[in-house]
C-alpha cells in the first residue's frame, strides 16, 4: 500500500476494503442495517411477551418464546458484522432502530397468550419477507456470503413461524 493510500485509510477508519463496489457496499449495508433494526424490534417484542406470558400454557409458551428470542438475538452480531465486512456501517443507537424498524411495538398492559403468539407469527412472516428482499439485493450485487447467511436466517424464521402457527391452531 502506498503512503498516500495509508493516510486516506487513517482518515476514514470505517472504510473497510471490499471488492463488491461502492454501490454494492452501500446497498447491502443499508439493507442489513434496516433488517437488523427489525431483528432487534422482534427480539424485544418476543422477550416482552415471554416476560408477560400467562395462562394455562404458561410454561410451554414461556419456554418457546425464550428459545425463539435467543435464536433471534443470535443473528444480531453476525448481521451487523456482515454490514461492516462489506464496507458499510450499521446501527449506532436505539433511536436509529426506532427510525428504521418495520415491526410494531406492543406496549399493551395485557395481551392474551393467543394474541401474543399470533402477533409474533405475523412479525416473523414479515421478517422473512424483509430477509428475502435483502437476499435479492445481495443477489443483484453478487454477494454470496451475505446471501448464504440470509438463507439460514430465513429457514430459522420459517421454523419460528411454523411453531407459532401450530401453537395457536384450533383443531
Amino acid at each position: 500500500m502506498r503512503l498516500e493510500d495509508a493516510k486516506k485509510h487513517r482518515k476514514a477508519p470505517l472504510d473497510t476494503p471490499s471488492n463488491l463496489g461502492s454501490n454494492a457496499s452501500k446497498d447491502i449495508a443499508a439493507a442489513l442495517t434496516a433488517l437488523l433494526a427489525d431483528v432487534f424490534a422482534l427480539y424485544i417484542k418476543t422477550k416482552n411477551f415471554h416476560w408477560h406470558m400467562s395462562g394455562p400454557h404458561f410454561r410451554d409458551y414461556h419456554l418457546l418464546l425464550d428459545e425463539q428470542s435467543e435464536q433471534i438475538f443470535a443473528m444480531t452480531d453476525d448481521m451487523a458484522e456482515r454490514a461492516r465486512k462489506v464496507g458499510g456501517t450499521t446501527l449506532r443507537s436505539i433511536g436509529q432502530i426506532a427510525k428504521l424498524k418495520h415491526i410494531e411495538d406492543n406496549d399493551a398492559d395485557f395481551v392474551t397468550p393467543e394474541d401474543m403468539l399470533a402477533e409474533l407469527k405475523e412479525d416473523n412472516l414479515m421478517l422473512t419477507q424483509r430477509m428475502r428482499e435483502t437476499h435479492d439485493v445481495c443477489d443483484e450485487h453478487g454477494d454470496v456470503a451475505t446471501a448464504s447467511l440470509l438463507e439460514n436466517w430465513i429457514d430459522e424464521a420459517e421454523r419460528r413461524t411454523w411453531f407459532l402457527f401450530e401453537a395457536t391452531r384450533k383443531i
